[in-house]
């Protein structure tokens, strides 16, 4: 009896193999939807969507819904974040005039993670609801505006960051920059 066998028909093994097959198709998944883009966000919405039905009909989890505000507002500010940091980094920073070098605006937080991040957030956070040791009596108005103070206050500081360091992080109205003009004035340099 080989011994190698003997340990690949191991209940271990077997589960093992198990979990990787599970997460090799979930990332399978996952990377067909990389490029439906609107069609990812209609689905997070969807879910969204759910989660709020649940806690309106429950009549409570302000707690949970108050968690997931926060950690949502936390990925908001990384989506919007440059990935390196121009107030800290000495190195070449964003182009801030029409002469400078062309940088795309590469984010901390890129979009897929950002929307898996928020989807898997509103799953967990539904599943929370139909757990009663998650559903602490407050008074949820505190909260709510407490919520509101915190993400103004977050948003002007953002805001102002953008406007002082003079970067946008969205990619709509922005001039595209493709290989094809680049050929086109290449041609026209003078040959040695």
């Amino acid at each position: 009896m080989d011994v190698g066998t003997a340990d690949d028909q191991s209940p271990e093994a077997a589960i093992s193999r198990w979990k990787f097959a599970v997460s090799r198709q979930y990332q399978h998944i996952l990377d067909k939807t990389t490029p439906h883009v609107l069609r990812r966000w209609i689905g997070c919405f969807v879910v969204a969507s759910v989660y709020v039905l649940r806690v309106y009909l429950v009549q409570g989890f302000y707690i949970v819904s108050y968690a997931l505000g926060i950690y949502i507002l936390n990925l908001l500010i990384g989506f919007l974040s440059p990935q390196v940091d121009p107030e800290i980094h000495d190195g070449p920073t964003l182009p801030t005039r029409g002469s400078d070098e062309f940088r795309p605006f590469v984010r901390r937080l890129p979009e897929f993670k950002f929307w898996y991040s928020i989807t898997k957030a509103f799953c967990i956070a539904f599943l929370m609801t139909f757990f009663s040791a998650f559903d602490v009596p407050v008074f949820w108005p505190i909260l709510l505006f407490y919520w509101v103070v915190l993400f103004t206050l977050t948003m002007r500081r953002q805001i102002s960051h953008m406007i002082k360091y003079k970067y946008v992080p969205f990619s709509f109205g922005k001039q595209r920059y493709d290989g094809k003009r680049a050929s086109t004035e290449n041609a026209s340099l003078p040959v040695d």
